[in-house]
Parts: C-alpha cells; structure tokens; sequence
C-alpha cells in the first residue's frame, strides 16, 4: 500500500494548556483531520500548531531538538504513558500509525514536583543538570589520555557502564513513577563512572553529592515498581539502582570511617 492510498486519521485531542508556572491549567479539546499514519507524534503537534496560528489562537508549547530520539527533549506523557504507548521510543519516534482513526489523545507534560509546568507540555527539567553537577563528571587531571591497552577493563564493565551512559536524561523515569522517584536517572549516572577505571578517585563522594542534590530537589523515594525502566525510551535497567544503592552504603562506611579518624 502506497502513502498515498493509506487512510488519514481524524483524532480528538485533549492537551494540557498553562499559560503559565503561577497559572492554572486545564485540557483544551482539539480536532484535528487528514493526519497520515506515517507523520511522527511531534509532527502532528506541527499541524496543530499551524491550525491554531491560523485561526489566530497561541500554539501549543511542547519541547523537541533532535528529533531523531537522542536528545529526550521531547517528553510528554500520551494517554497515561510517558513518550507514548511503543516501549523503547520517545515521543518524536512514536508514529501515529499507532493509532486509529477516531482516537482520543491526552496529552500532558511530565507530573513531578521537582519538575515544574513553565508552558503548556514545557517543563523546567534543570533539577537533572544540578544533580549532574554534584557529582556527575571526572574533575581529577588524568594528563594526556593514556594507550587504550594500558588501562584494561573487563568486558562486562565496559557493557554495563556503557549501557548506563546510555541515559538521555529525558524524565520519563520520574514522569512514569507514582512517587517520581529520580532513582534510574541518578543511579545510570552513578553506575556510568563507578565501572571505569577514570571515575575510580571520586567514587563515593560522587555518590553522597548526587543522591545529597536528588533529595534537595525533592525527587521521592523509590518502592522498586519497575514503572522507570519501563518508560524509559532507551531501555535502562533497574539494576543500576541496587548498585547505587550499594556504592551508597560504602561511600557511607567511608565517610563514618574517615570522620572516626580527625
């Protein structure tokens, strides 16, 4: 079957409007006609938009960059479900295909107190940068970068931290999780730099500044639900959270151990 002869989808949509962080929002309800299976979820928020600009109203404020699901700008949450209903997707990569003609959409922002509304589906995700900042990075001078051989790490390690590295730090975790827990995001950081070699030197101070900044920011607790690995787009295990959880606990021994000593 050809573009051409696929039948286009007339859908309802419910979308969150706030003019504003202080302002109170509600669902606004929207129709739209002749949308092709084969547009992506943001192209037909593009439509939208330019049907609302034609009839002189504001267009609706939604995030997106890339467009190519690596920069995980793009979160909302589609009928419930954070990036949509395809597992492993965010929501620029979702194609309505994935829906029928004469669908209800809803769609709202992330829902998390540390994640507050500035616009419409625009939420301020800065929390994850200050946590990044407390401890998400390798500040000890390592010189010029040394022979590939020279610092050997075992092939699961480098898979594990590799995969923990893959997080875009889009929110879908917290956005998916009843207590919007910042636990997958935080500990995929943690995870990343505690399996190399170069982020060995400031491995529990690391851990104590990050999971410090995460309950600063008012990110709640985990009750292991499994909702986070769940929404996430690029398939983050939960396993990074028990080992969080376990360089916590030494980092802890650690600082007891030192404080002990002076």
């Amino acid at each position: 079957m050809t573009t051409s002869s696929k039948k286009k989808l007339s859908l309802t949509l419910k979308v969150w409007r706030q003019a504003g962080p202080q302002q109170k929002g509600a669902f606004r309800q929207y129709q739209l006609q002749g949308i092709s299976p084969d547009m992506s979820f943001l192209e037909m928020l593009d439509i939208l938009n330019e049907q609302l600009i034609d009839e002189g109203s504001e267009p609706v404020a939604f995030d997106h960059d890339c467009r190519e699901g690596i920069c995980g700008s793009c979160g909302m949450m589609i009928n419930g479900q954070a990036h949509g209903p395809d597992n492993e997707t965010t929501t620029c990569q979702l194609h309505m295909r994935r829906f029928q003609d004469g669908d209800t959409i809803l769609i709202e922002p992330w829902r998390a107190v540390a994640f507050p509304v500035i616009k419409d589906l625009v939420v301020d995700r800065t929390a994850f940068d200050r946590i990044m900042q407390a401890g998400g990075y390798v500040s000890v001078n390592t010189g010029q970068a040394p022979d590939g051989n020279s610092l050997p790490v075992p092939r699961h390690d480098q898979e594990s931290a590799m995969d923990a590295a893959a997080c875009i730090g889009c929110g879908a975790c917290v956005a998916a999780c009843k207590n919007a827990s910042a636990m997958l995001f935080t500990s995929a950081k943690v995870s990343h730099l505690a399996q190399l070699p170069q982020g060995e030197p400031e491995r529990a101070r690391r851990v104590l500044k990050m999971v410090a900044q995460m309950d600063t920011e008012r990110f709640g607790a985990c009750t292991n639900t499994y909702e986070c690995e769940a929404a996430c787009p690029v398939g983050v295990s939960v396993s990074n959270i028990a080992r969080l959880n376990r360089e916590y606990f030494k980092a802890t021994l650690i600082s007891r151990e030192q404080l002990s000593e002076k």
